[in-house]
């Protein structure tokens, strides 16, 4: 009786409740979308490598990760700025001061060092003494007008005072455009494991520049990042390269559109985490990820995690059922807000409500005492009493606060008093 009570009491206020948490998890905090478009690069390059891994990371977390095969940043600086794709690995140094307003950072991922390879016929010497200015007149390879490596090789070029026409050509195309000898130098910014750059450091016919400015080139350019290149980096048996090579490298970085789900900002988050802490041959193991060396702002949730890593409850459920319980926390706040004094008015509410059936009933007690006076039907006596006793079985088995249980008989006993009345007046009726 008593879990009949409570339900009596409080079901107006649960569907409330129901109802508001019905409005807020579709409004306040939505599930994030089961797939997330992600552009990276070419299908050969380090951009699309990175990305395959963090599909992998998201497969593991049911959850799909669209990766959008691109010419290189600057198509996937376009893909984020028209809301085409929702995340993509983006060259330090490409985005533009209006992509402040609605793309954020993630943090930088690994270094991009910048390769200048050339032909060791076309410049006197070798690679020693060299540097950028050494390139004029030549027949220069600097990718496609949108990539990132264009962006950077044209803004080397303009501090060095050079004004070059560039080939659009790189990668894999380049290197074989550079050993065929239809042109001097590819300029090129690549990870150090690209095929061609392996190809590329073991022909004896190609030469690299070293930056010997490279500080300069840190200094004067926010982005940039002096790295020194082992020797034998590549091959220890073979020691390629020969000698160490001083190079300038962009730190490739993950941007996403401002109003991406948190929770897919966080998956991205964890799984750049697991794919870059390991350190490469440029970076010492926990140098990335990291929020440094980025050129946009850095998203909330981004803060949250380079402060604090993941959720405490991320560290203790698996993906999934940690983002449900982190947005239902989200909805407790209003739900406790709006709940509690809505449970706080229940009791009076219900009582309230049993009053208000109570004085209904008198209504009706009326109404039946007013049909019988106006009836000499001893017929319409009959119906007139088979109502009340119906009125009757109603009101004994309702169930009120105690302080209302003087008026509840009250009404039971003039139930009894019309009740009588009428009989008396059927009685009349058939003596008539």
């Amino acid at each position: 009786m008593k879990m009949q009570k409570l339900i009596r009491t409080y079901w107006p206020i649960a569907i409330i409740l129901l109802i508001v948490v019905i409005l807020l998890s579709r409004f306040v905090a939505p599930a994030p979308p089961k797939t997330l478009n992600f552009a990276s690069g070419s299908p050969d390059g380090a951009y699309s490598l990175t990305a395959a891994t963090y599909g992998g990371k998201f497969a593991e977390q049911k959850f799909n990760l669209n990766i959008v095969n691109t010419s290189g940043s600057g198509d996937n600086l376009e893909l984020l700025r028209s809301g085409k794709v929702g995340a993509a690995i983006v060259q330090g140094g490409t985005a533009s001061l209006q992509d402040k307003d609605g793309l954020r950072s993630l943090g930088a991922i690994f270094y991009e060092p910048l390769w200048v390879f050339f032909r060791a016929d076309v410049t006197p010497g070798d690679a020693d003494g060299l540097d950028i200015r050494s390139l004029k007149g030549l027949r220069i390879a600097a990718g496609s007008p949108t990539s990132g490596t264009r962006a950077l090789t044209d803004q080397l070029l303009f501090q060095n005072g050079l004004d070059s026409e560039l080939i659009p050509l790189s990668g894999d195309a380049g290197a074989k455009a550079l050993i065929a000898g239809e042109i001097d130098v590819l300029v090129s910014v690549s990870a150090p494991n690209a095929p061609f750059v392996h190809d590329l450091l073991g022909n004896p016919a190609v030469k690299v520049l070293s930056f010997d400015r490279a500080l300069a080139y840190e200094r004067r350019t926010p982005y940039l990042k002096r790295v020194i290149f082992p020797e034998g980096g590549l091959d220890l048996k073979n020691n390629l390269p020969e000698r160490p090579i001083e190079l300038v490298a962009p730190a490739a970085e993950v941007i996403v559109r401002k109003d991406l789900h948190p929770a897919l900002q966080s998956l991205l988050l964890e799984a750049m985490s697991d794919s870059h802490r390991g350190g490469t041959l440029l970076s010492a193991p926990g140098d990335f990820p990291t929020p440094n060396r980025i050129d946009l702002p850095l998203s909330e949730e981004a803060e949250r995690y380079y402060e604090r890593g993941p959720s405490f409850l991320r560290r203790v459920f698996p993906f999934t059922v940690a983002n449900f319980l982190e947005r239902a926390w989200v909805l407790a706040i209003p739900l406790i807000t709006l709940g509690f004094p809505l449970v706080r008015a229940a009791p009076p509410i219900y009582r309230w409500r049993t009053r208000r059936k109570i004085y209904i009933w008198y209504k009706d007690l009326r109404e039946l005492e007013a049909r019988a006076r106006a009836t000499t039907d001893a017929d319409e006596h009959t119906h007139i009493l088979k109502e009340l006793s119906a009125l009757q079985a109603e009101v004994g088995v309702v169930e009120v606060p105690e302080s209302y249980t003087d008026e509840l008989y009250r009404l039971r006993s003039h139930i009894h008093f019309v009740n009588q009345l009428v009989r008396n007046l059927r009685d009349q009726a058939d003596n008539d």
